[in-house]
């Protein structure tokens, strides 16, 4: 083994356990019930532009998400959206936050193969209330060292993070995606590992680092424990 790793991140929302279906069914909803009240051809663009605006204001998560649609709503519809249309959008997102936790092909596998190997540390970011429930229904919450629910994942939160195990540079992130868990984690002087989904929300799709030496790209969680034991 040429590469000693100190510690191993996971992302958690769609890397774990899927997340960003349940995203883009609302959305659907959200067009159908907006629809027959305004002329804008672009509902889909204008929610987007808020939930890129708002992200300062609400974060990351389900709630955010309501309250982008709300607004948006209230944009396109020039205020006169009617309150049953509101009441809906605000079902739909309570609907999301009770939704039961599916976890994606190979998560526990991955996360016992990694905990062989080095401190496995979940780094999520979203609202804290909805991500400790999606933690504690999914089942892997006792497989983790630590756990991190932050607000946004930038590479000076991944250096405090690995900062306690022995630095950055010597640490993983795995994660589905390239502008929130990889690149990032790379820019910290860690490595970065992508592991894709076959969906992905249009504000986390970033560059790929093609021939950095601290990225690599498995095609699904089955590949990490053969990626580990070949690599470190």
């Amino acid at each position: 083994m040429s590469k000693t790793l100190c510690a191993i991140g996971f992302d958690a929302d769609d890397t774990l356990w899927h997340n960003e279906r349940f995203f883009k069914l609302t959305q659907e909803r959200f067009t159908e019930l907006i629809t027959p009240h305004t002329d804008h051809k672009n509902i889909d663009n204008l929610l987007l532009k808020a939930e890129q605006r708002n992200i300062g204001h609400y974060g990351f998560g389900i709630k955010g998400f309501v309250l982008s649609m709300i607004e948006t709503a209230l944009d396109v519809t020039d205020k006169r959206v009617p309150g049953e249309v509101i009441a809906s959008l605000i079902k739909a997102g309570q609907d999301m936050l009770r939704h039961p936790i599916d976890l994606l092909p190979y998560a526990e596998e991955a996360v016992r193969a990694a905990k062989k190997l080095a401190p496995v540390v979940l780094i999520t970011k979203g609202d804290l209330l909805d991500q400790e429930r999606k933690l504690a229904q999914s089942g892997l919450g006792e497989l983790f060292d630590t756990i991190e629910i932050v607000s946004d994942k930038k590479s000076h939160v991944y250096s405090r993070i690995y900062g306690p195990f022995g630095g950055v540079q010597n640490g993983m992130m795995i994660g589905n995606s390239m502008k929130s868990d990889v690149l990032p984690m790379i820019d910290a002087g860690g490595f970065g590992v992508y592991v894709p989904h076959e969906m992905a929300w249009n504000l986390e799709i970033a560059r790929t680092p093609l021939g950095h030496p601290r990225y690599h790209e498995l095609v699904d969680l089955s590949a990490l424990s053969e990626f580990l034991e070949k690599e470190f």
